[in-house]
């Protein structure tokens, strides 16, 4: 028998609450039992989101999520400024190109974070764009972008909308979605949220209910529209995924009782842990100081190591699942997941499966000493 971790950015590892929750008999998603379940998810949602606006629910992946914002914010041949520095901002560009739209490209190498200049001399040079594009924290790379000081520029630019891919921040950075002026904030289930894949949750400011308006892309399942109306009589417009929300009540509550502030310095622990026992190990982080996230932590591999059989082996014979590296960075770097339902020891078996793996490749390094970095933090000193 070998127990199994999983220590992915995505999907993440299920509670027992709410696995057993989902196991529950299915019921009618035209029932008053479900619309209480389903209003209790909204606003617990709201809070999560740290938001009054309204929270759509949709039966999808977070790539839905993200095509949604786009049908329902803008018209054929709008101009849209993307910022970009990560495989999920490369997919942003992809999704406003298939729907016409027409992209000023703020691209960056995947080490680096968006620089806020850039978006605000962007906005100056073209004043008619009717969006924002950006990405919170990176799953490809880790690297947490300044959305509240992009939030505090598209403020002053009263028909464009500021669209937040969170997917991977949500539950694990602070989002402050109407203290900061974010119009459209997204996630996805298996991220912070602690459920299995196939839901999104999309908030949605008033300046993005305007452009909603005025939208003439097409859009039937995405359309924004149908779900708020809905909402008000605490129902979907269509058949919604009953057992993930069943499990994302139960979900919320942990959240609450753990409370967003402390989830937030819980993943922030985590994180700080597992950079310094990579670097007690004479590893270097990959994202860069000045734009570390607390979702994920990638690594570049050490010189003469091979990259994709530190995950091979760390799977196959120690039970611990980690990420490889995406597109150029596949085999060049690995990625340690730490959102959602993590904890302490987590972190320290993975640390451990690391080192024994990192020594059966020939790598040179003292024995231990990520493992007692990471305790050190855990232990506050």
């Amino acid at each position: 028998m070998q127990k199994k971790y999983l220590m992915t950015p995505g999907p993440t590892p299920v509670p027992s609450e709410v696995l057993l929750a989902q196991a529950r008999p299915m019921i009618h998603h035209r029932t008053p039992d479900f619309s209480a379940m389903l209003m209790e998810c909204v606003e617990g949602l709201k809070y999560v989101f740290q938001t009054t606006n309204d929270v759509l629910i949709f039966g999808c992946s977070g790539t839905g999520a993200m095509e949604s914002a786009f049908v329902n914010c803008f018209c054929a041949g709008d101009k849209v400024i993307v910022a970009r520095n990560g495989k999920f901002g490369d997919r942003m560009v992809k999704i406003a190109k298939t729907y016409g739209l027409e992209v000023v490209d703020l691209r960056y190498e995947w080490t680096e974070t968006v620089k806020v200049a850039d978006v605000d001399a962007a906005l100056k040079a073209n004043p008619d764009a009717r969006g924002v594009v950006i990405t919170q924290s990176e799953t490809s790379s880790g690297v947490l972008n300044d959305v509240e000081a992009v939030g505090k520029l598209t403020a002053d630019y009263p028909d464009c909308v500021l669209i937040v891919d969170s997917i991977t921040g949500i539950g694990a950075v602070p989002c402050m979605t109407d203290a900061w002026g974010l119009d459209v904030v997204m996630t996805g289930s298996q991220k912070g949220l602690m459920l299995p894949p196939g839901l999104a949750a999309v908030s949605v400011s008033a300046k993005a209910w305007k452009a909603y308006e005025r939208s003439t892309l097409p859009k039937f399942y995405f359309d924004w529209g149908p779900y708020k109306k809905n909402l008000a009589d605490s129902t979907t417009p269509f058949t919604p995924a009953v057992s993930l929300i069943i499990g994302l009540v139960e979900s919320i509550k942990m959240m609450r009782e753990e409370t967003i502030e402390g989830v937030i310095a819980r993943h922030s622990r985590l994180a700080e842990a597992t950079r310094r026992g990579c670097e007690a190990l004479g590893m270097k982080l990959f994202a860069p100081p000045e734009g570390r996230g607390s979702a994920v932590t990638p690594v570049w591999v050490p010189e003469g190591v091979d990259g994709k059989q530190i995950v091979k082996i760390m799977k196959n014979k120690y039970g611990v699942t980690i990420a490889g590296g995406q597109d150029d960075y596949a085999g060049r770097i690995f990625r340690v997941g730490h959102l959602g339902y993590f904890g302490d020891f987590d972190i320290i078996t993975t640390l451990a499966a690391l080192e024994m793996t990192l020594a059966e490749l020939g790598y040179d390094f003292e024995r231990g000493a990520g493992i007692k970095a990471a305790e050190a933090v855990f232990m506050g000193e």
